[in-house]
């Protein structure tokens, strides 16, 4: 909850629905919080995102500025590296589908 009792957790979800993930998604990419502590969001890119050279721009310049401005709570959204349970499983289906890999 946020010092004046929002939930801060939704209004972040509320930001990156409107303002990120739909240009996220026109490169064929995506974004998962993983939690939010003391002002700082946590999240990992997702689809075509995950390895792209520009991760750490689009880091900087989009997704913290949003969450910055339009969330009072927020002072700055770290993204974390390394590979998603997602991109993970994905991975292993395809491994599984192709027994010849």
């Amino acid at each position: 909850m946020g010092t004046d009792g929002r939930d801060i957790a939704s209004e972040v979800e509320a930001v990156l629905d409107e303002h990120v993930r739909p240009l996220l998604a026109a490169h064929g990419g995506d974004l998962k919080v993983d939690g939010v502590a003391e002002g700082v969001v946590f999240f990992h890119l997702m689809g075509r995102c995950v390895g792209c050279a520009a991760a750490d721009q689009t880091s900087e310049e989009l997704i913290n500025r949003e969450l910055v401005e339009r969330v009072p709570d927020i002072k700055k959204a770290v993204m974390v590296n390394g590979i998603s349970p997602e991109l993970l499983e994905q991975t292993l289906a395809l491994l599984r589908a192709h027994p010849s890999f």
